[in-house]
């Protein structure tokens, strides 16, 4: 599947999960054809204590909290990637206050619709949806303070051109912190597609030092993983793919499938 198609099949399935109403189910956000079986809250975090958090907004898509993480200020100015309903971007607004600004991203014009019937229920002046493309922002260069995303990069055809157009649009100092679905290890292509159908979102996952690798070679120094939490696959499936040995480096926690929040700076 080329880049094109890996795009315009995200953005459908975004774009349904925008039009859902009341209790009905997220889908998957992964590229695959994820069926009604997948649980996707294995990834999610509870936000329902967070300063900020508004129910409407929260379509249980992350896979961690990078405002926890964020380092984020009164009066800074934050972009948040993929922002979707605009849940983490109303957390970022309840830290930034009334002097910062909150600007939020995403190419689905149905999850933009929806951020922005939010704002306007909320009354929030100082926070703003934009539809773009994170390959190619539709913003100056450094613009902002704190860049943030929440289980979107994975999804992102070039990761490399994502991580250097985070490093354009971030002023000189300024940092990023995002949740992300990452691989330890090696999993066979068979394994991955089947894993894909329990937790979703896997099969844009990168290796976690390649993933890493892309952050540094973008420019950014100082890069911290904060947090991760391993998605737990049944056993039932990794038998059937692994031997005993091989199962053994998945209980000690050196291969799998893991969230992880992690941050960098941009030094010049």
């Amino acid at each position: 599947m080329n880049p094109g198609e890996l795009k315009i099949i995200v953005k459908e399935k975004y774009g349904r999960i925008a039009m859902q109403t009341g209790d009905e189910k997220p889908s998957c956000c992964s590229s695959s054809c994820c069926g009604p079986e997948v649980d996707y809250t294995v990834f999610s975090e509870s936000y329902e204590k967070k300063e900020g958090y508004n129910p409407d907004a929260d379509m249980n898509l992350g896979c961690g909290i990078p405002t926890d993480f964020a380092g984020i200020r009164e009066g800074d100015q934050v972009l948040d990637l993929g922002s979707g309903a605009g849940n983490d971007c109303f957390v970022a607004r309840a830290i930034v206050g009334e002097t910062g600004m909150v600007t939020g991203l995403d190419m689905t014009e149905p999850m933009i619709m929806k951020a922005r019937q939010n704002c306007l229920k909320l009354g929030f002046k100082n926070v703003g949806f934009v539809l773009g493309d994170i390959e190619e922002m539709p913003f100056d260069e450094k613009l902002f303070d704190v860049v943030i995303s929440n289980c979107v990069l994975n999804l992102v055809p070039d990761k490399s051109l994502a991580f250097r157009e985070i490093f354009r649009v971030l002023k000189p100092g300024a940092h990023f912190c995002v949740s992300d679905v990452v691989i330890k290890g090696s999993l066979s292509e068979k394994m991955q597609k089947d894993a894909e159908l329990y937790a979703g979102c896997v099969s844009g996952a990168s290796e976690m030092n390649e993933y890493l690798k892309i952050i540094a070679d973008a420019g950014f120094i100082n890069a911290k993983v904060h947090k991760q939490k391993e998605i737990k696959l049944p056993e039932s499936l990794l038998a059937e793919y692994n031997h005993p040995a091989e199962l053994n480096s998945y209980k000690a926690g050196e291969t799998g499938i893991f969230s992880i929040t992690v941050s960098a700076e941009r030094l010049g």
